[in-house]
């Protein structure tokens, strides 16, 4: 035998009926607060602010790049004027033995 009950009525009714606390409230409290701080947070991320914040950080690290960059350049010239001398030493001692 197969039973079926239907019934119609609202989530505050139901949460009624099984003794269910009424949250409605906190969470409207919950909202609020969070939409305050979200507020207050977009307010302190301003063009303005986040470019004072973050430029002298951003120039640091970019001054900090092109030392690198250039002490990369100079090893690698270095090298090059090192291998090319050699070689022409090299070249300079085969052509005297010959």
């Amino acid at each position: 035998m197969k039973v079926t009950v239907n019934v119609e009525c609202s989530p505050e009714e139901a949460r009624a009926f099984l003794g269910l606390p009424d949250v409605a409230p906190m969470q409207q409290a919950l909202m609020a607060d969070l939409e305050e701080r979200l507020r207050a947070n977009i307010a302190s991320l301003s063009p303005e602010s986040m470019i004072k914040t973050w430029m002298p950080a951003g120039l640091q690290n970019i001054e900090q790049a092109q030392k690198m960059f250039w002490s990369q350049m100079q090893q690698t010239m270095s090298g090059i004027a090192s291998t090319a001398t050699g070689a022409m030493n090299a070249f300079t001692e085969r052509g005297d033995k010959t």
